[in-house]
């Protein structure tokens, strides 16, 4: 019997909900919708953009609510391939090397996180190939709530760049090393696949920078920039060509320069991956993604990366149904890759499986699964008790007055404890929904204003490698300001200061640094003093707190800079 579920891929801007039909080895794609959301989408905003655009794929495309298998977008997720020396059968030990692995590179706490891993296989010198996937609870959860509120019930949640490696895995084999560029609104997903490695990194550089640029180079909003982009951009070829109507000359240069950079950071992933995890030399690229649609997109890449490059094609295994038009679907299917990973994974069909299900859903659908054999217990119950009544035979009429008797106060007792049990499960649900919204309100409120604090002195060309919190020991001085005051004492006092550690490639802290040197039109400065200064300046950190304790290059050639910071915040 053919098995029905729904897939939805929740991107920053857009999402799509596909319906999939399952039969043994054989999976159908019966219906498909998109729809755009109303804001860009954050932990803060999932409830309001992300269950009315559920709700209008479900009007207009009549998809039923029910069960669903969620992809979150790439920058929603951190993915980390990792070689973990080979435990044996000491399972304890390699999960605490896993969760070191974890603590190393995922920069945030790991009890503030949702990780699965999966190994992959082993490596050339024998240790275990992991793939390890982390996203922030806080965020999961916002989302999983957002879409429970439109009617679907979570069954996994898989991470988009996963969905795509297992879409391309499935459609196109084992191909040596290939890779997928998966360019969003506002992050491009590169993943390079070979043989039991997997590397995947998240570039800034995706749709909504070419809007950005149009809107400069044109004078126009952001709106009009995106709708010109949709409408007639497209990519320049380079050297002398030039297109006859001035406008559209000018936005297809646009666009070739946002993908010269996008290229040059695809370049800079492919050194590292060689280099550091001992890869092989790309054959070939896969695009896929809503903005990976743009003219001529493909001869760019093709030309720029020297490899044969072609548009990802997730329904080559997987087929449609009779009431989808395959004309559409060939359309629409660059934002509909990570919908048939997922629908693999549903279906037991991936080769990779990671699930960032919450663990508070996870208790949920065990708590349900339960109730049928609490039912059946009870059951059993009632006969044995019935069995033993009627076993004493000697006194017919007697017994049946016990037996009646005793079914009367069973009977009182079950339903006595049924609306005990119900009061209970409904005052646990109720406390631990008011404990849930209590902590992510006060989460929300304290932590979304100190990353941000931190976000806006980086800018763009600057990122967070690492966020820790640290006790620290602070000596007031003694007050002297007065004469003839009783001399005091010093005070010691213990404070939480946050040490950030600061990473950026050197051309662009180089960009950075130009930026602020125009602005300020003052001495030269290097980048950790100009974020210091701004963090100074931030109403939510205690100005004299803020201080630059280290600073160095790594990486070859030095190409990568990092400084850390430490602040106090108010």
């Amino acid at each position: 019997m053919a098995k029905k579920f729904l897939t939805l891929n929740i991107g920053y801007s857009a999402i799509a909900l596909a319906e999939y039909e399952s039969s043994g080895a054989s999976l159908t794609m019966v219906n498909y919708g998109t729809a755009s959301l109303a804001a860009p989408l954050d932990a803060g905003n999932a409830d309001t953009v992300l269950s009315p655009a559920l709700l209008e794929i479900v009007r207009e495309k009549g998809i039923k609510p029910g069960p669903v298998a969620v992809s979150l977008s790439g920058q929603m997720v951190f993915p980390r391939f990792a070689a973990i020396p080979d435990s044996g059968s000491d399972q304890g030990k390699f999960d605490q090397l896993v969760r070191y692995e974890i603590e190393q590179n995922i920069p945030f706490p790991i009890d503030e996180m949702i990780c699965d891993r999966q190994v992959l296989g082993d490596t050339a010198n024998g240790d275990k190939a992991v793939l390890i996937v982390a996203a922030k609870t806080e965020q999961v959860e916002a989302i999983t709530d957002a879409v429970q509120a439109a009617g679907f019930q979570p069954m996994l949640v898989d991470a988009a760049p996963i969905a795509v490696t297992n879409a391309l895995k499935a459609n196109r084999g084992d191909e040596g090393c290939v890779m997928v560029l998966d360019i969003g609104a506002k992050t491009a997903s590169l993943i390079i696949a070979e043989d039991e490695k997997l590397y995947n990194r998240s570039i800034p550089i995706a749709g909504n920078t070419i809007t950005k640029e149009i809107a400069q180079a044109l004078g126009c909003t952001l709106e009009e920039a995106e709708g010109i982009k949709r409408e007639c951009a497209y990519v320049s070829m380079g050297g002398v060509t030039e297109d006859e109507d001035e406008t559209l000359d000018r936005l297809s240069k646009v666009c070739r320069a946002v993908l010269t950079r996008l290229h040059a950071e695809v370049s800079r992933s492919i050194n590292f991956y060689r280099s550091q995890q001992g890869g092989g030399v790309p054959t070939k690229l896969y695009l896929t993604g809503g903005s990976a649609l743009l003219p001529q997109i493909d001869a760019f890449f093709r030309d720029s990366l020297q490899i044969e490059v072609e548009f990802l094609n997730p329904f080559e295994r997987i087929s449609l149904g009779a009431g989808v038009d395959a004309e559409a679907v060939a359309a629409d299917a660059a934002v509909l890759s990570a919908t048939a990973g997922v629908a693999l994974h549903a279906a037991g069909q991936a080769t990779i499986a990671i699930n960032l299900m919450p663990a508070s859903l996870l208790d949920a659908r065990a708590e349900v699964a339960r109730i049928p054999f609490v039912g059946a217990a009870a059951l059993l119950f009632v006969v044995a008790l019935v069995c033993v009544l009627l076993g004493f035979k000697h006194d017919v009429a007697v017994e049946e007055a016990k037996f009646e008797a005793i079914q009367g106060e069973v009977s009182q007792l079950q339903s006595n404890q049924r609306r005990i049990e119900s009061a209970t499960a409904d005052l646990n649900a109720k406390e631990a929904a008011a404990a849930e919204l209590k902590g992510l309100i006060q989460r929300r409120s304290v932590l979304g204003p100190r990353f941000n604090a931190i976000c806006q002195a980086l800018g763009d060309e600057l990122w967070v490698e690492k966020w820790e919190q640290v006790k620290k020991t602070v000596t007031q001085p003694v007050d002297t300001s007065k004469p003839g005051k009783k001399r005091a004492e010093p005070v010691t006092t213990e404070v939480i200061v946050r040490r950030v550690t600061i990473r950026g490639w050197k051309d662009d802290i180089a960009n950075f640094v130009k930026k602020a040197a125009a602005k300020s039109e003052g001495e030269a400065k290097t980048a950790s003093m100009i974020v210091a200064e701004k963090l100074r300046e931030n109403s939510a950190i205690v100005a004299e707190s803020v201080k630059v304790i280290e600073s160095s290059d790594f990486g070859k050639d030095g190409c990568v800079e990092q400084f850390v910071v430490e602040m106090q915040f108010k």
